[in-house]
């Protein structure tokens, strides 16, 4: 475990001060809600280009991706931020179905790189500390999901 300094735990305070915007903070509550696709084709039938649906995605998914980056780099203590945050590998968790279409289509590997491997470490350092919580959250998220669709007839 690392020292975090004084400009990281700024930093992340300042992070966190960024999510609780009021236009983001309803972009991720809508992503966590309601976000759920498995292919590119399924999300732009969904949610299309100029809708507000779209809108919260793609604000979503580029706040997680600018802090995975910041993370990546050592611009925060990684363990501080996982200790501090889950919601980034919620996010990862949810796109990732969707993620290697995207880098074919874009002829990009590297769209997301920072948002998968700062999840990738996340789920190593939980593992560590608690084996086997991340399958029980995929499989506490799957029933979430089912829950929802259910109640909302799709």
């Amino acid at each position: 475990m690392g020292q975090p300094t004084y400009e990281q735990v700024d930093l992340m305070l300042k992070l966190y001060e960024l999510r609780r915007e009021p236009r983001l903070r309803e972009a991720r509550t809508w992503f966590v809600d309601h976000y759920s696709v498995s292919s590119p084709e399924e999300m732009l039938k969904k949610y299309p280009p100029g809708s507000t649906e779209n809108t919260n995605i793609r604000m979503t998914i580029s706040y997680w991706d600018m802090v995975a980056s910041i993370v990546h780099r050592g611009l925060i203590d990684e363990e501080m931020f996982f200790e501090n945050t889950g919601e980034i590998w919620l996010v990862w968790d949810r796109i990732r179905p969707v993620v290697p279409a995207w880098r074919a289509a874009f002829k990009n590997p590297t769209i997301f790189a920072n948002l998968e491997q700062v999840c990738k470490r996340l789920e190593e350092w939980r593992e560590k500390r608690a084996p086997g919580s991340t399958a029980a959250m995929k499989q506490m998220l799957e029933q979430m999901a089912r829950s929802a669709a259910k109640a909302t007839g799709e």
